[in-house]
């Protein structure tokens, strides 16, 4: 076919040797399946924010780094120029994520290049060689979704224990391939510790997951894996290999207002009393 012209910089770098087919294409970018290297790949091209319009919710920007005064200036009055940089900010979070998680062993594909917009990556494939299924396309037995499932949680605990937050997990953004489960689609990626809403956003993903894995085994429905989670990396006790039960015991237990008056008493009392040995 002929080579889209936002792949040619690719071409002429020798990055990319053929463009073979268009993948697929959403709101935010077109995906082609290329030859590069002598290997089957994918070329994600972002399409252009003049081109589909920029809404991306501040939450997800909150905790990210921009370059210098004059690019968060920008961004922050949302100028033309803001509004390319807020594209370019969204843009690199996916790419440094890709990197990040793929180094920590997350199911992710494997990142190559990332050039003028267009992110080069691993093309993910079922077990034929054909572009892998998404979650959603697949209808799954009670034994296949509590395997699925676990093996998500075990992601999303990796993820985290990496630092980040998918923000946007669900059913439509994971490729089932011969091995399992691999995550896609990382802009809106979050920063764990630099992000307010990370935690309600990590519980919103694992949600996501046990809505749609229990319809077909209802009994993940009632579990409360994102809660216990978070505790667990607020904790500092959260690894890669933890033990997840599904449950969380909340702290409900009211605050005894009296002892802690009485206490803040006795403490001032007590300085008061040092204060005036301390002058005799």
């Amino acid at each position: 076919m002929k080579t889209p012209k936002s792949i040619e910089p690719l071409v002429r770098d020798g990055l990319v040797d053929e463009v073979l087919r268009p993948l697929k294409s959403g709101k935010e970018a077109a995906v082609y399946v290329v030859l590069s290297e002598g290997e089957i790949r994918c070329a994600k091209v972002y399409k252009d924010v003049n081109q589909r319009g920029f809404h991306k919710q501040a939450q997800y920007q909150e905790g990210r780094k921009v370059r210098n005064s004059r690019q968060a200036r920008a961004m922050e009055k949302n100028s033309r120029f803001g509004r390319q940089q807020q594209e370019q900010v969204w843009q690199n979070a996916e790419v440094d994520a890709l990197y990040r998680l793929a180094a920590a062993g997350v199911r992710v594909p494997q990142p190559y290049n990332f050039v003028e917009g267009v992110l080069l990556m691993e093309l993910v494939t079922d077990e034929h060689g054909n572009a892998a299924p998404r979650l959603n396309d697949l209808e799954l037995g009670h034994e296949q979704a509590l395997e699925y499932h676990g093996l998500l949680i075990k992601e999303v605990v990796r993820m985290l224990c990496a630092g980040l937050v998918h923000g946007d997990l669900s059913e439509y953004n994971i490729l089932v391939d011969a091995s399992g489960p691999v995550i896609i689609d990382l802009p809106q990626a979050v920063d764990a510790a630099a992000n307010n809403n990370a935690a309600r956003m990590l519980e919103r993903d694992v949600d996501n997951l046990a809505d749609y894995f229990g319809r077909f085994a209802p009994e993940l429905l009632t579990t409360e894996y994102g809660k216990e989670i978070w505790k667990l990396y607020e904790s500092g006790d959260l690894t890669p290999q933890v033990e997840l039960t599904g449950r969380f015991k909340s702290n409900n237990k009211a605050a005894d207002v009296g002892s802690i008056m009485r206490e803040i008493d006795d403490a001032r009392d007590e300085a008061i009393r040092r204060r005036y040995e301390h002058e005799d």
